[in-house]
């Protein structure tokens, strides 16, 4: 960072994040005027933005979503979102806390299976249903599902983008994720769930009445069209699939997104204009202009060189190492997106690893996993699925603002990175 542009393309990052932070103006145009100012004062430029895979927008992560919103758009014309909430509500007796813990564990083990934004899309739907069904606010229901979506996508390798960089860069299974991280990840949503009691606890009160009226509902009257649902359904498995034999068709996950959204709309009678409609376009934008931010960060060097201080303070000791590399990522990755993150950390750590090497050095890479995929619960824009569950409760008039985000996912981050530094320490280094 040799020039005036790495402190210009930084003044600009925090300033765009402060305005985000104080919500005076809309994060879409924060994040829409910051990338310009980045693109006007020569941070990056349109090649960089547009067509770089280390600095440009992610068009992976774009296209994901709109295939995976499009097809939500056309289960919850089928009433299917409906029946899962009658049926959730009821399976936990209008408890408002066994809800919540009945949500929370479907969505970290589906989260280790699709990844975590997908599943939040998924999710949320039924969560504002039941919310609205026991007269309950949606905002700690849905701040606690994405939590446990970035929980339960530490397990995988599919489960969090930055999982599938690590694996890329350190030769990583499923299996390994599988053995090293599910074990903590299971551990931590336990964790979550005595969090979301004790924060949460005003939440959590009974209403005897609408409890009596859900408990007498026939949740298969809630299906509007059990064809287009048949057919919906079908198409979303043979997307799950898509996304979990990736590494045997080798095709990306925004690919088999679109695939299923063209397959969904070519197949049946549905109003293709009321499809796009259900698209949360805003959230699209936002992601495209945080990404150009982000890249200008990366291109005038000012991420480089703040993961080269990191790799200067760790040296060749690999318990420092290991935990100033979770802690750090942790920090990091609740300040940016953890995907650029990853991406700028993935060569150094693999260089660190070089360093180290023995039969133990993955941990570094467990390391960084576990820092960004935790650190992504720190703040409202730290992960994907955080900026997804705004825009979605914003778009049906229950707005969750950075705060109210943040202030929970600071608590939830603090703790389950303690709990993480601790099992990195027992497992690889205590019991060595």
């Amino acid at each position: 960072m040799s020039d005036w542009h790495g402190w210009a393309a930084i003044a600009v990052f925090v300033g765009a994040y402060a305005l985000i932070i104080s919500e005076k103006v809309h994060r879409v145009a924060v994040a829409l005027g910051g990338a310009g100012l980045m693109l006007a004062i020569g941070a990056t430029d349109d090649v960089s933005a547009f067509y770089s895979e280390d600095s440009g927008i992610d068009w992976n992560v774009i296209f994901l979503l709109m295939g995976m919103m499009m097809i939500v758009g056309v289960l919850k014309k089928t009433g299917v979102f409906e029946y899962l909430a009658i049926w959730a509500v009821k399976r936990a007796r209008a408890k408002p806390f066994r809800v919540m813990a009945m949500l929370v564990v479907m969505t970290a083990v589906v989260s280790s299976l699709l990844d975590n934004v997908t599943t939040v899309l998924l999710i949320a739907p039924v969560t504002l249903l039941v919310c609205e069904r026991l007269a309950l606010s949606s905002a700690p229901f849905l701040i606690a599902e994405v939590m446990a979506s970035n929980i339960g996508g530490t397990a995988t390798l599919v489960g969090d983008p930055p999982n599938i960089i690590i694996a890329s860069r350190a030769g990583l299974t499923f299996n390994d994720f599988v053995v090293h991280l599910a074990p903590l990840a299971a551990l931590l949503v336990l964790v979550l769930l005595a969090l979301c009691r004790v924060m949460f606890r005003s939440t959590f009160v009974y209403d005897d009445d609408r409890a009596t009226e859900i408990m007498s509902l026939e949740e298969r009257e809630a299906i509007r069209n059990p064809r287009l649902m048949v057919q919906a359904l079908i198409v979303l498995a043979l997307v799950m699939a898509g996304f979990v034999l990736h590494p045997v068709l080798h095709y990306a996950p925004s690919i088999v997104a679109l695939l299923g959204a063209g397959l969904l709309v070519a197949a049946t009678t549905v109003d293709t204009n009321e499809v796009l409609a259900e698209v949360e376009w805003p959230t699209l934008a936002f992601f495209a202009g945080l990404f150009i931010m982000i890249g200008g960060l990366i291109d005038t060097g000012a991420v480089g060189e703040v993961s080269r201080g990191l790799a200067g303070l760790i040296g060749g000791n690999q318990l420092v190492g290991s935990l100033a590399l979770l802690g750090g990522s942790a920090v990091l990755s609740g300040l940016v997106d953890n995907i650029p993150y990853v991406a700028t950390m993935a060569p150094i750590t693999s260089a660190l690893a070089r360093d180290v090497g023995g039969s133990g050095h993955h941990v570094l890479w467990w390391a960084l996993a576990l820092g960004a995929d935790l650190g992504g619960n720190a703040t409202a824009i730290g992960a994907s699925a955080n900026v997804v569950v705004l825009g979605i409760a914003e778009r049906n008039r229950r707005p969750i603002s950075f705060w109210q985000f943040t202030k929970y996912g600071l608590v939830v981050t603090a703790v389950t990175v303690a709990i993480s530094l601790g099992y990195v320490w027992l497992r690889y280094f205590a019991a060595a």
